[in-house]
Formats: structure tokens, sequence, C-alpha cells
């Protein structure tokens, strides 16, 4: 199963503090909104996603579509089938996405601990 790019969305208490200190472990950013409360930053094949206010826990996050630079990848296996194959193996979906749309989607899990997994396709 091919699931995309992967990162953890962190959810931060204050976007410029995290920023700051992510940049001192050598992250840079990649993308985002500041202003906006979020970022995406990068150190080599890690990424990291600064959220402020949007979400309460920290989540696993993969981008069906992308690679590690968030550029298009030529094939991938879309998040339509993806959902479709945990479901066929009994896997909880809690957030669905709508099988019949194409396009931009995702849909959420969650592990046996509680940490919320986020599949998240963006194109």
């Amino acid at each position: 199963m091919k699931l995309g790019a992967f990162s953890v969305s962190l959810n931060v208490k204050d976007i410029n503090e995290s920023k700051s200190f992510y940049e001192n472990l050598g992250f840079q950013v990649l993308g985002g909104e500041i202003n906006q409360n979020w970022l995406i930053m990068k150190n080599e094949n890690c990424i990291i996603g600064l959220f402020q206010g949007m979400f309460e826990k920290n989540i696993l996050t993969f981008n069906p579509g992308w690679n590690e630079n968030a550029e298009n990848l030529e094939s991938f296996t879309d998040i339509r089938e993806l959902q479709k194959q945990l479901k066929v193996k009994g896997m909880n979906i809690l957030t669905e996405a709508d099988e019949s749309g194409e396009g931009p989607a995702h849909f959420t899990i969650e592990d046996p601990d509680g940490n919320q997994i986020l599949v998240d396709q963006h194109r």
C-alpha cells in the first residue's frame, strides 16, 4: 500500500516560537502561511507541519500523490482506493472520503493507541 509522503502534524502553542525552535534543528520552511498559523518545514527527508489552534492532538499524515517535496508523483493510488482497501481489512474509518468523488479528499483513522492518522490527497 503506497500512502505517499509522510509527515508529522504538530499541534503547537506558539507558531513563531516553534518555527524558531525547528529552524535551530536545521528545518526550513517548505510551505504554509505563518499568518494563518500553519507551516510545513523540512530537514532533508524529514517533514513536520506546525499548526497553531487547528486541532487538539499531533497527527501522523500521509499525502498520496506527493513526494517529500510536495511534488506530484506520476503514478499513485487514489485515496478512495486506499480507503476501500482498508475497509476490506476491517479497519474503522473515522472520517471518510466521498468514494464517488475524484481529486482532493481525505480520511482519518486511529491506531490502537489513539494516535490519529490523516490520509490527505491534494490532487
